[in-house]
């Protein structure tokens, strides 16, 4: 049977790029370097590329030098990939909870987590109701403006928080929104109290939201849950109780089966 052609690879693609990957992956699978003419010949990446390639990646921690003189995958890479592995195990485990979660209550369940000083929607599960945020599955929002985003700015140390999102004044989505770090402080201090976040209208105008934090197995925030819809819906105080009561009860079940310890988990109200 002939061979399947390979694919045409676009014309816009960094050669450099592409060799830097070629190199780790040999790496990976345990390729020597200590003879970068051998290397240069298994790899098909010129003797001086490669050596400018290693030092660079040595330099940014993607690579690391093992005590024999040969190259290995570095901490950097190792992290970044673990995290790339738990991202997709959290969305995996969380997308039953959030289907229960918007056939429950009516509203759009999302799942989060920070990335730097923004909020990135990992998942979402819709209610079959008229879609009312614009929020999308890879949306990166500026994190003070969103419930799941305060949530897991407010156990950060105050520097932390600032290094994050930056000198004030704060960037701002409506009148609701906290402008200043002081005005940011005092809201992340009533959402610790509570132990979740509420927003009315504080990022699109219209739509209210509750978020609670879901916890890793040390015990810290990870991710977040929240629920997000009509701010008429939200309207009697009995369903805004039972929406933040399904909201805590969906997040410490969630960090549960990320391995976080009964006893510090989301608390139900």
């Amino acid at each position: 049977m002939p061979a399947e052609m390979p694919e045409e690879a676009p014309g816009h693609l960094i050669s450099p790029v592409q060799r830097a990957v070629r190199l780790m992956e040999y790496i990976a699978e345990g390729g020597p370097t200590a003879n970068l003419s051998e290397a240069a010949r298994r790899t098909g990446i010129n003797r001086a590329t490669m050596a400018r390639l290693l030092d660079t990646l040595e330099y940014e921690g993607v690579l690391e030098r093992a005590p024999g003189g040969e190259y290995r995958l570095g901490l950097r890479f190792l992290g970044l990939a673990a995290s790339a592995l738990a991202s997709r195990d959290l969305v995996s485990l969380a997308r039953p909870v959030l289907a229960r979660l918007a056939a429950e209550t009516g509203l759009s369940s999302y799942l989060v987590v920070l990335s730097g000083g923004e909020a990135l929607y990992l998942a979402r599960e819709m209610p079959d109701t008229p879609l009312v945020s614009h929020i999308r599955i890879g949306s990166r929002v500026p994190a003070h403006l969103t419930t799941p985003g305060r949530v897991l700015l407010a156990p950060l140390p105050p520097a932390e928080r600032r290094a994050r999102l930056g000198p004030g004044p704060l960037p701002t989505a409506t009148p609701h929104s906290p402008a200043t770090h002081a005005a940011l402080d005092a809201v992340l201090a009533e959402d610790a109290v509570r132990g979740c976040a509420w927003s009315f209208s504080a990022y699109e105008p219209g739509v209210d939201s509750c978020a609670a934090p879901v916890l890793g197995q040390e015990g810290r925030p990870l991710a977040a849950l929240s629920l997000a819809g009509p701010a008429a819906q939200f309207g009697p105080a009995p369903f805004r109780a039972e929406v933040e009561r399904r909201v805590k009860g969906a997040a410490a079940e969630l960090s549960r089966l990320m391995g976080a310890r009964n006893d510090r988990g989301p608390k139900e109200a």
